[in-house]
């Protein structure tokens, strides 16, 4: 059984997934795809840096994500180039994770499930859901960013009710570590029922 886990950014998805990693779960982060897709050497990365050019690269020659992404905010119509170099690597290494997983089901953790109308590829959608100042306070501190720049992203992303509205279970994280760690037991035993049914 495969699950995406969606939810908007500085939501708790890592921390969920990091939750169901300790239970045994493969977890497979889309995020994490995309940054190997587009590491120094790889295809994708070839035609990133001769698409958009140098000045995207960072004194080591990698790819500096945020460069990328401010062209993209800035000029939307290269963000169908930028995935048309990423998505096929990023859909090859997930595929190949999927099929090495020994577990009970796999969680695949995907930012924009809503928004690349992606929900059929899951049997089951699981939205970790917070407050929108949570959201902003959250991303702010863990990526040095400016809340200018967290609600371009918000902005970019579906809404609460666009998302929720897909979900299949929804973990509320507007809490502690300790209340995320039970939401994802109840979550992780209705997975199991459902894999022994």
């Amino acid at each position: 059984m495969i699950i995406g886990l969606t939810g908007g950014i500085g939501s708790g998805k890592s921390a969920a997934g990091n939750e169901f990693s300790k239970l045994g779960i493969t977890v497979i982060d889309a995020d994490l795809a995309a940054k190997e897709a587009a590491s120094k050497n790889s295809t994708a990365y070839k035609n990133i840096v001769d698409h958009f050019g140098n000045d995207i690269l960072d004194d080591f020659e990698n790819i500096d994500r945020k460069k990328l992404r401010d062209i993209i905010f800035s000029k939307p119509s290269q963000k169908e180039i930028l995935e048309s170099f990423l998505h096929p690597v990023i859909k090859e290494n997930i595929t190949n994770q999927i099929l090495s997983s020994k577990s009970d089901y796999t969680i695949i953790m995907v930012p924009l499930i809503f928004e690349t109308n992606s929900m059929n590829q899951y049997q089951r959608i699981l939205v970790v859901d917070c407050d929108k100042e949570l959201q902003i306070s959250r991303a702010t501190k863990r990526d040095n960013s400016n809340k200018e720049d967290i609600q371009k992203i918000l902005n970019s992303q579906a809404s609460r009710e666009e998302r929720l509205s897909i979900a299949d279970e929804v973990i509320l994280n507007n809490s502690s570590i300790e209340f995320l760690k039970e939401e994802v037991l109840k979550v992780h035993k209705i997975y199991m029922d459902l894999v022994n049914e």
